[in-house]
């Protein structure tokens, strides 16, 4: 039996009207890829391309987008993003498009990037405050959403009966 290989992509969905990302579904984002693909590449694109390809992942709030395919047919999938310039859904449509960030074998090495892409602009975040209050503001919430997973992680730990590991990692 042969093993069928991957390749991920990892985008990032940019528009300046926040609904667009909040509106996002994976089920139409997928659609729209196979349909721009189609678009660009015609009926040979959108049937090399139909086997394997999938939303793997999605985070709203983010905007980000892992997308998977053939790693046979991820150019022709690559070279179609640009030409995603809206994002229709129930009706409205908003202008937005998808910036490729990374294209990876596997998930864990989006994953790694992904982290290594966000700290980068978490730096620059920080840099381009103007002032203190924003600066502590913005260090306040990273600590309490790092504190949140730990305390978590904490909580399932110790529901799965691993007391003293519990209390190992406090």
């Amino acid at each position: 039996m042969v093993r069928f290989k991957h390749r991920y992509l990892l985008c990032e969905v940019v528009s300046d009207d926040p609904r667009c990302r909040l509106s996002l579904e994976d089920r139409v984002l997928g659609g729209l890829v196979r349909d721009t693909i189609a678009r660009v590449h015609g009926t040979f694109g959108a049937a090399a391309c139909s086997i394997g390809f999938a939303v793997r992942y999605l985070n709203v709030y983010t905007g980000i987008v892992l997308l998977r395919c053939r790693k046979e047919f991820y150019r022709l999938v690559w070279s179609a993003l640009p030409f995603i310039t809206y994002l229709e859904n129930r009706g409205h449509h908003y202008p937005c498009f998808l910036n490729t960030l990374h294209v990876g074998g596997t998930i864990r090495t989006c994953q790694k990037f992904l982290i290594q892409y966000n700290r980068r602009q978490l730096l620059i975040l920080l840099q381009n405050c103007t002032d203190e209050g924003e600066r502590e503001a913005i260090q306040k919430s990273v600590t309490r959403s790092c504190l949140l997973e730990e305390s978590s992680a904490g909580e399932e730990l110790s529901d799965s009966g691993g007391e003293e590991a519990a209390e190992a990692m406090e």
